[in-house]
């Protein structure tokens, strides 16, 4: 009887695997329905299918060891009481004719060796530094959002400061 379990199961492997890479037709009738099938039909169209997105979960003692890192991270983060931006300030507006803007970060206690500031403008990353100092050219008028991260050698966010806003003003050349 195991014989022919075994054969079977691969009788039924062979028959369902063309099934899966069978090709899929589009077919549209005279009143605009559109229908698709696996078997070709007169005036259907091959349609081609993207594969299936497949994920693969971690293994449970890699989430446990992610877990641990993630503690570092946190211990790391609360050695800093404080981030912030000493410019702009939050909700300035200011004349910049270039465009240029010289970010000001300080952190209480200061940077830690191997860490660095990273800061972001409307989400994006715009600089790293560890003097404190980020010169972003040619800002576009208008408001924005800018936030500051102290990030350790890997690139890990370990602090995060408060976002501020702030407000460009640039001369148009409409006018």
């Amino acid at each position: 009887m195991k014989p022919r379990t075994g054969l079977f199961a691969a009788a039924l492997i062979l028959l369902t695997g063309p099934a899966a890479s069978a090709e899929v037709y589009r077919n549209v009738d005279a009143y605009g329905n559109v229908t698709f099938s696996d078997e070709p039909s007169d005036g259907a169209e091959t349609v081609e299918v993207k594969p299936v997105t497949t994920v693969t979960l971690p293994k449970p003692q890699n989430v446990r060891e992610t877990d641990k890192l993630r503690e570092e991270v946190k211990r790391e983060g609360s050695v800093y009481q404080s981030l912030t931006f000493a410019y702009p300030e939050n909700n300035q507006a200011f004349h910049s004719g270039s465009g240029n803007i010289q970010f000001e970060v300080r952190s209480t206690p200061g940077l830690k060796e191997g860490h660095k500031y990273e800061v972001t403008l409307d989400g994006q990353p715009v600089g790293q530094t560890t003097s404190g100092t980020v010169t972003v050219s040619n800002v576009f008028r208008g408001t924005h959002n800018a936030r500051a991260y102290i990030v350790d050698e890997n690139g890990v966010q370990v602090k995060a400061g408060p976002a501020i806003s702030f407000t460009v003003h640039r001369p148009s050349t409409a006018n």
